[in-house]
């Protein structure tokens, strides 16, 4: 049990314009917010009147950001799995014990050291002392202890159970040696410490009471998460906006107080209107320009268009569950029936190449030859159809098998993201000419994460979707046969030879030794067409240049969020 004290909470039922003046009313309905929100709000009162922002023009406005999805699971670092709202846990509202700078090698953030011992079986963290929760309470050891228990707890249900396959779990994984220095344990592994970057710490006096299985549902994720970052929860209203203000009281060190007194994250769930409230300034940034609209930001003289390298790919992932998506030849020949590289060419304009496993170019592990993939040949993909039994038998111009079953399947999409459209209703044309039914389905994109993340639902054929790669690449949760029912594994598929080489790549901690397995473990991924693979797009993301100091790389959009600032001319 922590010796931290817990707050004293003054009850509330309903708090107008909360923290920071807000965009809106915020009621708390639910017993535990009422109790966090008066504490956030009284602290954020006295931290402005102890830290005003300084005498400089940089200080002040509001920056708004738009793109298509919500922030799926919110603040919630234990259970989310979504992009936009872990790069949100790590640079936003909360904060991780490390970073990285812009070469990709780590650098101190919450904790302000380490030392890994000679035999790479124990990390040793000091952490900042100057660091508090948004409710007055110090951010601690006690804070990390409970975060790693929590995550490594199999009932807690973290997507990237990978990350701790090789730290020691439980109790003897984790020593707080006193308030503001913790020891974790683990075996020695390829890169061990990129778990650090990538979870954020979470509150142990608000949350330590919490059951692992119900911290998904807990209010702390998306009614009044309690931070430590330099942004504060404001306010959210669900498919419309998350509201964050300025953090007063965030360490000089690590930069102070943010230049902007309010941060707002819009869902506009159609880039089309995306791109009209960018060049109409109700946005000042469009996170994910589509290609095709790149031009029109670059044409627009207020406008600037960020085009660089990033860690994500686009695919079709097959569940292999299904009869007529489980054999790896019906998989080869769907892919060997699309034609991406015309399809890229038609979406990407340019911006991007074609994909053909999950391992991104820029990465030292990726194997040039492998990226040769399945060639696109409708004829061979028509024979591998054939040899698995499946052949028109009746005429109407649909493949069936020997019972008489179609070989026809849905492709789901998420709303709003043109591209992934795109993609299905081309493949619908393409794989007709091979005598496939692919029927396109658009769903809402938290809908679609819980139809394709919940092991008991699992209610899709084909899905389109996109994946942000760790800087440790490690395919475990995806692909490892022991994984077939966690919330990652949508293909469902189990290959004892792609099990054996993701086992020996997690320990291999040479990386001249992991090339060799990684080649083969590309090779295998071909063959075994758990996905279609499309491409590793470039990143394009508009910002209007009364933004300035905006830094996007492949480290993630808001990497330096507390560092943009209004040009003052312009607020």
């Amino acid at each position: 049990m922590s010796t931290k004290t817990r707050i004293g909470w003054v009850s509330a039922a309903v708090l107008l314009v909360g923290c920071g003046g807000g965009e809106a009313t915020r009621t708390a309905a639910d017993p535990f917010c009422q109790r966090v929100e008066p504490a956030v709000d009284a602290w954020l009162q006295e931290a402005r009147a102890r830290h005003p922002a300084p005498d400089d023009p940089r200080y002040g406005g509001t920056v708004v950001v738009g793109t298509i999805g919500e922030l799926a699971d919110g603040m919630n670092a234990a259970v989310s799995s979504d992009y936009a709202a872990t790069q949100h846990q790590q640079f936003v509202n909360l904060m991780t014990l490390i970073d990285y700078d812009e070469h990709a090698n780590p650098r101190p953030y919450l904790a302000e050291s380490w030392e890994v011992n000679d035999a790479n079986t124990e990390i040793t963290f000091h952490l900042r002392r100057d660091v508090s929760w948004h409710d007055g309470e110090p951010t601690d050891a006690h804070d990390v202890a409970f975060t790693y228990l929590t995550v490594t707890n199999p009932e807690t249900a973290f997507p990237n159970q990978a990350f701790w396959d090789h730290y020691v779990k439980g109790p003897e994984g984790v020593e707080v040696v006193d308030d503001y220095t913790v020891k974790i344990r683990l075996r020695p592994h390829a890169e061990f410490m990129d778990p650090w970057r990538t979870v954020a710490i979470l509150p142990e006096h608000l949350l330590g009471d919490v059951p692992p299985a119900e911290l998904k549902q807990h209010p702390f994720g998306t009614q009044c998460p309690v931070g430590n970052g330099p942004f504060v929860f404001d306010s959210h209203r669900p498919q419309d906006r998350w509201v964050f203000v300025a953090n007063p009281a965030f360490p000089e060190e690590l930069g102070g107080r943010p230049f902007v007194d309010r941060y707002i994250y819009r869902v506009i769930p159609e880039q089309t209107t995306l791109l009209t409230e960018l060049l109409t300034e109700n946005i000042d940034v469009f996170v994910g320009v589509r290609p095709d609209q790149a031009q029109r930001v670059i044409d627009d003289p207020n406008l600037e268009l960020l085009n660089y390298t990033f860690r994500n790919y686009v695919f079709v992932a097959w569940n292999a569950r299904r009869p007529q998506l489980a054999d790896r030849r019906v998989r080869q020949a769907i892919t060997m029936a699309t034609d991406r590289e015309k399809i890229v060419q038609a979406i990407l304009r340019g911006y991007g190449k074609v994909a053909h496993t999950g391992v991104p170019p820029f990465h030292w592990a990726y194997d040039p030859e492998a990226a040769h993939g399945l060639p696109y040949d409708p004829e061979a993909a028509a024979a591998r159809l054939e040899e698995a039994g499946w052949s028109d038998r009746d005429g109407d111009g649909v493949r069936e098998n020997a019972d008489g079953v179609p070989l026809s399947f849905t492709i789901k999409y998420n709303t709003g993201n043109q591209q992934r459209q795109d993609i299905a209703e081309i493949m619908q044309a393409q794989l007709a000419e091979v005598g496939i039914d692919a029927r396109p389905q658009v769903v809402e994109w938290a809908t679609l994460l819980q139809q394709i993340n919940t092991p008991s639902l699992r209610d899709f054929d084909g899905v389109v979707m996109g994946w942000v790669v760790e800087f440790k690449l490690d395919d475990t949760d995806l692909f490892h046969s022991e994984r077939i029912d966690q919330p990652y594994a949508w293909s469902g598929t189990r290959n004892p030879e792609i099990d054996r080489l993701l086992e020996a790549l997690s320990l291999t901690v040479d990386r001249e030794e992991a090339r060799a397995l990684w080649a083969e473990y590309q090779r295998a991924i071909v063959e075994e067409q758990p996905y279609t693979y499309f491409y590793f797009p470039d990143r394009l993301d508009g910002v209007n240049r009364r933004v300035r100091n905006v830094t996007m790389d492949v480290r993630g959009e808001w990497v330096n969020i507390k560092d943009w600032y209004i040009d003052p001319e312009r607020r």
